[in-house]
């Protein structure tokens, strides 16, 4: 199984798109994800063509290209427009996968424990007619289980039944899903069948009993998360993984580092973890 890390593990090194690509092909990475590229005045597609150029030459493939969108807050038709623009700039990146958002949830509502089964088929018909478009290119699309509103598995899994086409799938975050305060395992169980894509990523977690401490985050829940060093959180890393692997994902796995420590470390560290799992 090849491991890949994605480009906002490094987002805190204020590095541009080239030097993710020539960081992760010295720490030993097999791919890469770019979340998001950041053009250098060229436009996009430009961009594009001289990351692809660069991945060529180090023999490091782009492996998956991530970008938000938003169905609900911004229009279906104008998104669905939009992303049809970046799935051609994903088929010049070179990758056979891409993840889009579907929503963040309507202004005010992003914690919302209802509603969703309002805003479905509007997301539902946006997610088909973007990935009808992305088959033409050879390119699977797919969400996340991110964002709070259209996170928790049971919503992700609605959304991947009510879109039913066989081009559309699901990124399956096994850390994502505590945001949600859902139990990874339970979760990764529900989004393993219907996975293109994998990211594993780790949290530390404090009650909400207490105080939030310095540099967590709030939880859909009201509990505190805070990314660390793969290994060293409460995520259930080889486990999902195992989950994943039964139910006959056998792509890569994308190292999201969310962590305080400096990538320059805390990435090198999480690799390492990961290898051992695997």
């Amino acid at each position: 199984m090849k491991i890949a890390v994605t480009s906002y593990s490094y987002s805190s090194l204020k590095i541009d798109d080239f030097e993710c690509i020539r960081l992760a092909k010295k720490m030993g990475f097999d791919a890469i994800e770019f979340a998001e590229i950041h053009p250098d005045g060229s436009d996009k597609k430009e961009h594009a063509k001289k990351l692809k150029a660069l991945s060529d030459e180090l023999n490091l493939p782009i492996i998956n290209y991530a970008i938000g969108a938003d169905f609900i807050n911004k229009g279906l038709d104008s998104e669905v427009e939009r992303l049809k623009y970046e799935i051609e700039v994903a088929s010049i990146l070179g990758v056979k996968v891409m993840r889009h958002d579907a929503t963040y949830g309507p202004d005010g509502e992003q914690k919302s424990l209802t509603g969703f089964e309002k805003y479905l088929p509007t997301l539902a018909e946006g997610c088909r007619r973007v990935t009808e478009y992305a088959k033409q290119f050879g390119i699977k699309t797919s969400v996340e289980n991110h964002g709070l509103y259209c996170q928790q598995s049971d919503r992700v899994e609605a959304l991947m039944k009510a879109v039913d086409n066989d081009n559309f799938g699901w990124l399956v975050d096994i850390g994502n899903f505590l945001c949600a305060d859902e139990n990874p395992l339970d979760a990764v169980k529900v989004g393993a069948k219907y996975a293109v894509y994998a990211h594993i990523k780790d949290f530390y977690f404090s009650p909400k009993e207490q105080d939030m401490p310095d540099g967590y985050f709030e939880t859909r829940g009201g509990n505190y998360l805070c990314g660390c060093v793969h290994g060293d959180g409460i995520v259930p890393i080889g486990e999902c993984i195992d989950i994943l692997k039964k139910a006959g994902y056998n792509g890569a796995v994308t190292l999201e580092y969310e962590g305080k420590e400096n990538p320059e470390t805390g990435v090198p560290k999480s690799l390492e973890f990961l290898r051992k799992t695997i």
